[in-house]
């Protein structure tokens, strides 16, 4: 059967600053997913989340970009700001929902969208990551290594379903234009655009020998879409497993080695891409608004509804001693980039800065400046 698995998620308010939603925002959105699959609206749904964003995991039958699932998040978002986030006077009650406006796609409205619609194999494994403190751009360095790289992924070398690579279709994030490349023949022009994540991220990648999708990643940028500071755009990723695309070892194997990523505190800085367990309580924010971090979720997708560990609660795929070696690495980058204070790179790049709160620092300064012909004299 084919199957459609949509992840949606955003920041509608938080507890203490940018820590995690309210317990409540969580139940309210469990309500609403477990009433859409009375109704048959989806095939089944999931809620968790990661840092202060709350994710949406729903599988259904209705295709990429649907109205009617799109307007589901849409509406559970708002009511969960209406509700409770303001009510309870939480932190950025709705700040990812730039638009009243809602028309169909929650796309350019502010919430992250990752969307799969393919053919449901005799055993079909997903991870659905997420990610807080950080930017879409964030995937391409670990879709990459998953999808591109032999050192990461040994069935790109030695299986012979993946050996003819993948295409990826890279987004500029920027003019709004999609360029779809193939890997490995055209491997050096892909590293070229994924090497600057703040303009060029990875929105799909597929199977090259019959264009099966294998992954998607959401795309948005608040700061693009409001043309102002509004909050980091904490993407989320699907990536289907085994059987002709990479392992579950090989896709986790990516985030062995954190990436440093562009976000972090008040979405001007850069850090470690932290891997934790959600289960543990690793996925909030706390030093220095961070350090950004990433959670992973294994599912089976099996006619048309998520299977894990115990009912549809997922594998915690980074619950395991192993990142126990990147936490730590990625504590340490992230302390030696805090020694360096407001100083680049630690803080991001002139760029990137215009749409942080800093112009407004920089502009009460521009009438004190004289050219420097006046300063010799």
């Amino acid at each position: 059967m084919r199957v459609t698995v949509s992840v949606i998620k955003a920041d509608v308010g938080s507890v203490a600053g940018h820590h995690r939603p309210h317990a409540e925002m969580l139940r309210y959105a469990e309500k609403k997913l477990a009433e859409a699959e009375e109704t048959g609206l989806i095939g089944s749904g999931y809620v968790t989340h990661c840092g202060d964003d709350i994710v949406l995991v729903m599988t259904h039958t209705r295709g990429e970009n649907d109205p009617e699932i799109h307007g589901l998040a849409w509406r559970t978002f708002k009511e969960i700001t209406e509700k409770v986030a303001k009510r309870l006077k939480l932190y950025g009650a709705g700040q990812d929902l730039l638009s009243d406006a809602f028309s169909g796609n929650v796309r350019g409205l502010g919430p992250g969208v990752a969307e799969l619609e393919f053919e449901e194999r005799p055993s079909e494994p997903i991870v659905v990551f997420a990610a807080d403190k950080t930017e879409p751009g964030a995937w391409n360095l670990p879709l990459y290594r998953i999808f591109a790289s032999p050192d990461n992924t040994a069935g790109l070398v030695i299986d012979p379903k993946l050996h003819a690579g993948f295409k990826f279709e890279v987004m500029d994030l920027i003019e709004s234009e999609v360029v779809t490349l193939k890997v490995p023949e055209e491997l050096y022009d892909l590293v070229a655009l994924l090497g600057t994540p703040g303009r060029y991220a990875i929105s799909k990648v597929y199977r090259a020998v019959d264009d099966e999708p294998a992954a998607a990643a959401s795309t948005t940028r608040l700061s693009l879409i409001a043309g102002r500071y509004v909050g980091k755009d904490d993407p989320v990723m699907l990536v289907r497993a085994q059987a002709g695309f990479p392992a579950v070892g090989e896709i986790l194997s990516a985030f062995a080695m954190p990436p440093i990523v562009s976000g972090w505190m008040r979405g001007s800085h850069r850090g470690p891409l932290m891997p934790v367990s959600f289960r543990k309580g690793q996925n909030v924010v706390t030093f220095f608004d961070g350090p950004p971090r990433v959670i992973a979720m294994g599912w089976q997708v099996s006619d048309g509804k998520l299977v894990g560990v115990d009912g549809k609660e997922p594998a915690d795929l980074f619950d395991d001693p192993f990142f126990d070696y990147s936490r730590r690495i990625a504590a340490e980058m992230a302390v030696y980039l805090r020694t360096m204070g407001e100083f680049e790179p630690a803080r991001l790049g002139h760029e990137e800065m215009e749409y942080t709160t800093l112009p407004m620092i920089l502009e009460r300064l521009k009438p004190r400046f004289r050219k420097v012909a006046e300063v010799r004299a």
